[in-house]
This record gives structure tokens, C-alpha cells and sequence, in this order.
């Protein structure tokens, strides 16, 4: 294998991963010469990128979806692997860290120590005002406490543990998707139950069906099954729908060699090469194993209350109704490029993929014959086709939209992280800062062509937009590679269009004191 030296061992160890000799050389040259930044042309705004649609336009998308939509074999598909560590990430600090600690030292620690003992005391000032209190508090009076009055004067620990343990609801170690949202008459809901309750309105076919998928990690599967099994018939009577919901894995052989400061296979304390989950990115595969046909893709953590819901569901409908009149005006310039191989005018596909499709055709196209200018266009608009809700900039880290240049010459408007983008370089800094617009996952794809065949989405993909982190291991430190994100160098080489939608679609939450805004109470 060249210049990396494996053992018997290792090849075995690598062969069972799924994975091949040359692709763990190839991941740890990524660590060697280390991922390229993205060439920023410009941000994309309002009439340059990003597509604005007045009322009737919104009216006319929402009728095009259903009427034309549910009778498509429709699929939402949700990313819930992540656990909640990071939502409780302050309960857990002040909980692993203080054998005991009351509300008067909480709030002294608050305003001496800043952030962090300060999310603490508003989580525990509110606590009634969360979704899970009342399954909280039964679980502390079980345990014989009195809730109350030990958030007034007593022990705050022991209502740490109760939240964050599995001596009550275990919140420290489950995963988003399983944390009580949001509080109405008859109890309080889950993300997950919030995901199936959404999807029974613009996910729902012709026949009642409703399918959705969800990525969780092999710990929870059973977690979510029974959740599944208590609520779901509830929800089918309630929505009229019959949920034909589906759970996948990360698979192993999306994971990425480990390697030390020096870029060599990092090993454990038993002599085996270490690997790690490939990030978000490789849950591409989850995607192309579908078989689905038109799929919306939407992040675990943004739901909203059922008072809130009904602009949500508008414009998932318009932005699906959108794609389904791309592909319909893709696949008639694709059947004229194709049938018609002389004498052909390609003015109209070359005018749609610039200015419907976002890409700036290369210098050398422009001026190719018309043969290869032909077979550059049915490539080029043969592709899987997303539609990407961009919501106006509040702050929120993320992804946002760019037109990027290409090493062809070409350009291309993309969703950009910041970690794509050099941080050395003052030009590109600058366009960063024009950043009108922020990527808040909410995406609707088309994934197969006209007769009917499903793209494999692994052609698509950039794959030197990788991201390397730095972990540690058993004291050690590592770099660990992370695959191109789901929805930027995981869709690079897709039809793209970007579609202006307002912030009240996107209500994320990052930290369990979210769910005290207005928009996340009942």
C-alpha cells in the first residue's frame, strides 16, 4: 500500500470496516495536504442567487404541490443521531463539577463566573415552564423529593440528576429527538412526535401514506421504536395517516482513519488503528439508499408549537412545488438535447442553467462547438435537483449562500460553512461579511430522472471538502476527518436554487433555554 505501513492486522481491521487499503491512503493524504478552502465569488442576495416569490407566485406553488405532489412517492428525512449533550451542556458542567449547590451560590457563581452559571439559574428559575416539568417532577416525587421547595432552598443537584441521569429522564444521554419540546392540554410532545405530527400534513400521499426517515445511533433505535409504538397510532387517527417510518445507521464504512499530530494512523492503547464517524456528511449514503423520490430534508431540533405551524407547512409546499416545476422544465430541455443532435438552437438551456439553475458556464464552453456545448448542458442538467430555503441572517452559526468560482472557470452558487472559508485572506473575509441570508436545512430534492431511475448521489459529491477537527483520545491528541457536510460538499456537484423564506420557519433549538422562547411556548 505504498508509503503507509500496515500490518496484517490493520488490513484485516480495515477490511471488516468496509473499507479499502487505498481509501484509508487516500483519507490520510487529506490530513497531509489538508482540505482547500472555497473560492468565494460573492454572497448571493435578493436577485442574485436568492429568489424572492410574491403572493400570487406563493399561492401558484402551493397549488402546483397539490395538485401535483401527492401523488409522488414524498419522503421527509430527518438527521436525529446527535445527542443532547450538547443542549444540556451547561446543566452538565454545574452538575459534574459541584457536589452540592444552591440557588443563592448558583447566583453568586452567575455573576462572578459569567455564562454558563447563569444558563443554569434561568433554566432552574423556569423550570415549570418547560414541556417535561410535570414528567420531571413525578420522577423526583418517586424518588421522594419535593421539586419546589429544592429549587427555592435546597440541593439544585438533585434536580440535575433527575434531568440529566437516568435516575429520572436520563436528558444527559438521549438524544434530541427524544427530549420533551413542547407542553399542550393533553401532555407534552417530543421533536420526534413534533416531526411525525408536521409530516401527516405535506409529507402525506395520495393513499394516506406517510413516510419519514430518521438517522438515529444504534443505542437509541429501540428508544425511538417505542416511542413510535406508543404514540403513532394516536397521531394516524388524529392526522388521518398511515406513518411508514424508517430508522438507519451510520455505516461503519463511512468512518475516517484517526491520525496523530504527525499525520500517522493514530492507535489505541492495544496497537489498533482508530476510526471515527465520518460527520453529518456521510449520512449521504443514507440518502441514496432511499430509493425515494422526492425527499425534504429538515434538521431534528426545529420544530414549533402547533399554533406556529401553519406557516411552516406553507412553505414547504411552495418550496417543493418550486422543484417540481424545475424538473419539469429541466426534463423538457433535457429530451430536446437529447433527440435533437444537429441543427440545434441551445440558446434556451444554456439561458435556463444560468439563470434558473445558478451556474455561470465556463470560458471554454462558451465559445465550444456545438457538440460539446450540447453533451456540457444534458451533464450539467443531469443531476439531482434541491431547493433550499434560505431564511434572512440572525446571527445563528451555519452554512450560507455563496456564488463560488470553479477550477473550471465555471461558477456556482453553493452553501458555504465558515470552516470552507480561509480566514487569512482579507477579500474573502469581506464577502463573508455581505452575508445577507443563513442555510436553516430546510431542503426539498428531487432524486431521480425522468424515467423514473434514481441518481447515485455519491457521483455528486465534492470530496475535498472534508473538515479536519482535532480530538483526543485516552490523553492523546488526534485529527479526526470529517466527510463534506450533507449540504454543502455533500451536494456540491447538484442542481441548486436558493428561495428566500421567512424566519419564523426556522426556531432551532441549540441549548435546552431555547425552549423558553415564545415561539417554543404554549
Amino acid at each position: 500500500m505504498g508509503r503507509l505501513e500496515l500490518s496484517p492486522q490493520d488490513k484485516e481491521q480495515i477490511k471488516n470496516h468496509g473499507l479499502t487499503e487505498a481509501q484509508v491512503e487516500e483519507q490520510v493524504a487529506l490530513f497531509e495536504k489538508g482540505p482547500p478552502y472555497a473560492n468565494l465569488a460573492r454572497a448571493c442576495t435578493i436577485g442574485d442567487g436568492i429568489r424572492r416569490f410574491d403572493a400570487e407566485t406563493v399561492d401558484r406553488l402551493i397549488n402546483t404541490f397539490e395538485q401535483r405532489g401527492r401523488s409522488r412517492e414524498m419522503v421527509k428525512f430527518v438527521p436525529a443521531s446527535g445527542a443532547a449533550t450538547r443542549m444540556f451542556k451547561a446543566p452538565l458542567k454545574i452538575y459534574h463539577e459541584h457536589s452540592q449547590i444552591d440557588r443563592d451560590t448558583l447566583a453568586d457563581m452567575a455573576e462572578k463566573q459569567g455564562a454558563q452559571y447563569a444558563d443554569v439559574l434561568e433554566f432552574i428559575d423556569h423550570l415549570d415552564s418547560f414541556a417535561f416539568y410535570d414528567a420531571l417532577k413525578q420522577h423526583m416525587e418517586t424518588g421522594g423529593h419535593n421539586i419546589e421547595s429544592l429549587r427555592r432552598s435546597g440541593d439544585l443537584r438533585h434536580i440535575l440528576a433527575y434531568v440529566l441521569t437516568e435516575k429520572g429522564l436520563d436528558y444527559g444521554q438521549k438524544p434530541k429527538g427524544l427530549i420533551q419540546f413542547h407542553r399542550y392540554a393533553d401532555g407534552a410532545r417530543t421533536a420526534f412526535e413534533e416531526h411525525l405530527v408536521e409530516a401527516a400534513d405535506y409529507v402525506k400521499d395520495a393513499d394516506g401514506k406517510c413516510r419519514l426517515h430518521f438517522t438515529v445511533s444504534p443505542e437509541h433505535e429501540n428508544r425511538f421504536w417505542s416511542l413510535l409504538t406508543q404514540t403513532g397510532p394516536a397521531y394516524e387517527s388524529a392526522y388521518s395517516a398511515a406513518f411508514d417510518v424508517a430508522f438507519s445507521r451510520q455505516h461503519p464504512s463511512t468512518d475516517t482513519i484517526a491520525v496523530d499530530m504527525q499525520n500517522r494512523p493514530f492507535r489505541d492503547q492495544n496497537g489498533r488503528l482508530v476510526f471515527r464517524p465520518g460527520g453529518h456528511g456521510a449520512l449521504i449514503e443514507n440518502i441514496n439508499n432511499l430509493g425515494a423520490d422526492v425527499v425534504f430534508i429538515k434538521n431534528v431540533d426545529n420544530v414549533v408549537p402547533d399554533r406556529l405551524k401553519t406557516e411552516t407547512y406553507r412553505w414547504k409546499k411552495v418550496l417543493a412545488g418550486y422543484l417540481l416545476e424545475l424538473e419539469e422544465q429541466i426534463r423538457g430541455h433535457l429530451r430536446q438535447l437529447e433527440t435533437d443532435d444537429h441543427g440545434l438552437d441551445l440558446g434556451a438551456a444554456e439561458t435556463f442553467v444560468e439563470n434558473e439553475l445558478g451556474v455561470r458556464l465556463p470560458p471554454e464552453i462558451k465559445s465550444a462547438t456545438l457538440e460539446k456545448k450540447r453533451r456540457y448542458l444534458i451533464d450539467r442538467l443531469d443531476r439531482p435537483l434541491r431547493v433550499c430555503g434560505m431564511v434572512p441572517s440572525s446571527g445563528e452559526p451555519g452554512g450560507g449562500p455563496f456564488w463560488v468560482k470553479d477550477p473550471d472557470g465555471s461558477e456556482s452558487i453553493q452553501i458555504v460553512e465558515n470552516a470552507q472559508i480561509d480566514p487569512a485572506s482579507p477579500h474573502q473575509q469581506a464577502i463573508v461579511k455581505d452575508l445577507s441570508h443563513f442555510n436553516p436545512v430546510d431542503i426539498v430534492c428531487s432524486l431521480r430522472n425522468e424515467r423514473g431511475q434514481p441518481y447515485d448521489l455519491r457521483r455528486f459529491v465534492d470530496d475535498s471538502a472534508v473538515f479536519i477537527s482535532h480530538k483526543s483520545k485516552d490523553g492523546r491528541d488526534l485529527k479526526a476527518l470529517e466527510h463534506p457536510g450533507l449540504w454543502n460538499g455533500g451536494m456540491a456537484f447538484w442542481n441548486t436554487v436558493f428561495v428566500e423564506v421567512p424566519l419564523i420557519t426556522f426556531n432551532p433549538v441549540k441549548t435546552v433555554n431555547d425552549l423558553l422562547r415564545d415561539v417554543h411556548q404554549a
